[in-house]
């Protein structure tokens, strides 16, 4: 839980082995005792370079700063609609890419920076250009910038009904529909600030790194400026290297040795080995178990493919469509009424559809990874759980959070309870007022539902809001909505589509919400400033999704609807949604039932429960301080089993390159040249990861068909060297 911490300069040490959260974490910012210098200088010289650093620090914190400027404005609407496009494009795209907050946070500074220097500052220009772009303002356009870039899943369900049941939502219906479905979502984040907002102990892991940042591109002294001249020339040059492999010569986007040597002959390595996209930096701690999990991927996927488990041997490797007897596309329109629900006789008739080898392992992975993390957050935080919930402390007045962060903002009005359970209530109500009424002939999903699945989210978010708060892991729960979907509306398969919405979606627009309201707390962002930017982020982001989405779905519907897609553009997210729908919601029983062919998938989730045990009993027995406790100690039986259902949903070439990357910098350098790790790793990470995203987006648009027409790459020998090795 602390390894992403320490490595990260300027931030007192946050939860240890054995220790109170509470005393541990007392301050997001800089402790000047522990502020890490060059030391090429005198001692003097260190002495003044170590007083200016915490003079700078120290005016983060300054109540005074202005936050609502044109600049929060201007930036802020303007970067939600370019983040919003952005990340609607990527969910049509064969990688598996977003637009990460700490891209929005790059584009901010750039943008803000160059307003102060362009605009003057006198006289009347003042309002536009009151002073140096701020720390606050800065937070507050990531924040918009970032919700309104973070796609909703409500978007890709509009795209799903579009390509693959014909029905096309009037706009006003599809917008009102993806922003009831995210403010339904924050209604109930509002509910648990008591608890997952304030205290000490919910402190977000991957937070850190984004107030890291923060800090190093507002703050002055000399080690600041070392950093932001790194970071521009990383920055520069991932931009002006990306567009060779992503566009003139693709093969260097993954440069898979394995398939290089097999010279393109066997299929099992193209299968396995293939393809590739953009890479990451990630905690080594959390990269070892993720690669674990991918490594024990390999030989379960293999495996289970050539041994014709499943019945899928006669299907393609990967897909997430679904497949008829004869190993075509399933025709679901062949098995299901014109009010798209469960035909009998049809199905008697057609078949039962089957799904990739991969894909059922996947579901069995994911439903696993959900079981295990349950027990797995019991057996190992303990601890915390009793702290948090013993005597229900978390609905009892705030002012007993003792939280110096939450005790700086209490010098702001905070937002009224009764803002967010209005716009809870507001929110259901026009959800319910689409599911009827969007101009579509026929009812998505009853009333009755909608409340049922949200109370459902409001509930799961607890438990996943915890895990989340305090040790950063991501739980996903789709599967396990689409199950209980199955047995609540058999045989309706939008129905179950849109369960998924209020189940799932609600749930992780939940730990959005509560972390934005945390960053806001480490930056000192007022509360209601928070609260604004992230319904103006959510609107415009609802109107862009929306808009883009048609766009894409209109130029490139046979390409959506193909299971494997192009390099350009994939259906790969949508079709997941369509799968399920059918699958779970029109055939539930038929499938998914004990002794039918896809039983174990909905079981998995009993079986994840005794994953953790075996590990935690080792960690609790074996000798203490010894590497068989050490050993199972790192054992993160959740993450390991949700990737090895990870690989099966878009290329995935590029894990060899992060894992190079991963050992160099988060453990040759943390080990032998930490002073450099600290001061330097997450610049690293968000400059490649931004310029790789600006070229990205720039590409998209003038040469890879998202304004329309697509431009290929002049033919030459390397544009075919990836269907050769890959």
């Amino acid at each position: 839980m602390s390894s992403v911490v320490d490595s990260v300069p300027h931030l007192t040490r946050t939860v240890s082995e054995g220790s109170d959260p509470k005393k541990d974490i007392q301050d997001v910012e800089v402790d000047e005792k522990s502020v890490d210098v060059e030391s090429d200088s005198g001692p003097a010289e260190i002495i003044k370079k170590e007083e200016d650093v915490a003079v700078q620090v120290r005016r983060s914190v300054i109540i005074s700063m202005s936050f609502l400027t044109f600049r929060t404005i201007f930036l802020g609407i303007g970067l939600s609609a370019f983040g919003a496009v952005l990340g609607t494009i990527y969910t049509f795209k064969p990688q598996n890419a977003t637009v990460s907050q700490l891209f929005c946070l790059i584009i901010a500074y750039v943008l803000g920076t160059a307003m102060h220097v362009l605009i003057p500052s006198h006289g009347w220009w003042r309002y536009l250009n009151p002073g140096p772009f701020n720390i606050k303002e800065h937070t507050a356009i990531v924040i918009m910038s970032s919700t309104a870039s973070t796609v909703a899943i409500a978007m890709e369900i509009i795209a799903a009904l579009d390509l693959f049941y014909d029905i096309r939502l009037n706009a006003a219906a599809a917008i009102f529909q993806i922003f009831a479905s995210q403010m339904i979502g924050y209604g109930i984040a509002g509910l648990l600030r008591n608890l997952l907002v304030y205290p000490t102990y919910a402190f977000y892991p991957a937070y850190i790194s984004i107030v890291n940042l923060l800090q190093s591109l507002h703050f002055g002294g000399a080690l600041n400026l070392k950093k932001r001249r790194y970071f521009w020339f990383v920055f520069g040059a991932i931009f002006c290297w990306e567009w060779i492999p992503q566009y003139a010569f693709p093969l260097l986007t993954a440069f898979s040795v394995i398939c290089l040597a097999s010279n393109g002959r066997s299929t099992v390595i193209r299968n396995l080995f293939g393809a590739g996209s953009s890479n990451e930096v990630w905690p080594w701690k959390t990269q070892v178990n993720s690669y674990m999990g991918m490594a024990l991927g390999y030989i379960v996927l293999t495996s289970s493919y050539y041994s014709n488990i499943f019945d899928g041997r006669d299907l393609v490797f990967m897909s997430t469509s679904l497949f008829g007897s004869d190993g075509n596309v399933y025709n679901q329109t062949a098995v299901l009424t014109p009010e798209n629900t469960l035909d009998e006789a049809k199905l008697a008739e057609v078949g039962l559809p089957r799904y990739t080898t991969t894909y059922v392992i996947s579901q069995i992975a994911y439903n696993l990874s959900l079981g295990a993390a349950v027990v797995h957050i019991f057996l190992w935080n303990w601890k915390e759980l009793r702290n948090a919930f013993g005597g229900l402390r978390f609905i009892k007045n705030n002012t007993e959070i003792d939280d110096p962060h939450f005790k700086e903002m209490q010098k702001y009005r905070e937002v009224p309870m009764w803002w967010y359970l209005t716009l809870l209530f507001v929110s259901i109500g026009v959800g319910i007022g689409c599911s009827y009424g969007g101009g579509h002939g026929v009812v998505l999903i009853p009333w009755w539902s909608i409340l049922l699945f949200t109370v459902f989210s409001a509930f799961i978010s607890v438990a996943l809001g915890f895990i989340t708060a305090t040790t950063g892991f991501n739980i996903s729960v789709k599967y396990a909505i689409q199950i209980i979907a199955a047995f609540i509306h058999p045989g309706q398969p939008i129905t179950n589509m849109y369960v998924n919405l209020y189940g799932n979606s609600t749930s992780f627009q939940v730990l959005y919400m509560l972390q934005d309201l945390k960053l806001g707390q480490y930056t000192k962002l007022p509360p209601r400033m928070t609260f604004a930017a992230q319904m103006v982020g959510s609107i415009v982001g609802s109107i862009f999704n929306y808009t883009m989405m048609k766009t894409i779905v209109t130029n490139n519907r046979d390409v959506l609807r193909d299971p494997v897609g192009t390099r350009v553009w994939s259906g790969w997210i949508v079709q997941q949604y369509n799968s399920a729908s059918v699958a779970m919601g029109a055939l539930g029983k038929e499938l998914f039932t004990h002794g039918k062919p896809y039983w174990l998938v909905p079981f998995a989730m009993f079986i994840g429960l005794f994953m953790p045990i075996p590990f935690w009993l080792v960690h609790r027995y074996a000798p203490a301080k010894s590497w068989l406790s050490k050993a199972a100690e790192s054992i993160n039986t959740p993450i390991i089993l949700l990737y090895i259902g990870y690989l099966p949903y878009s290329v995935n070439g590029q894990w060899w390159s992060c894992l190079v990357l991963g050992f160099i910098s988060q453990y040759w350098l943390r080990s032998r040249r930490p002073r450099w790790f600290k001061k330097y790793n997450y610049i690293t990470s968000a400059a490649l990861d931004g310029g790789s995203q600006v070229i990205m987006f720039i590409l998209s648009f003038a040469v890879f068909g998202a304004a329309g027409t697509a431009v290929e790459f002049p033919n030459w020998y390397a544009s075919s060297l990836p269907a050769f090795f890959i």
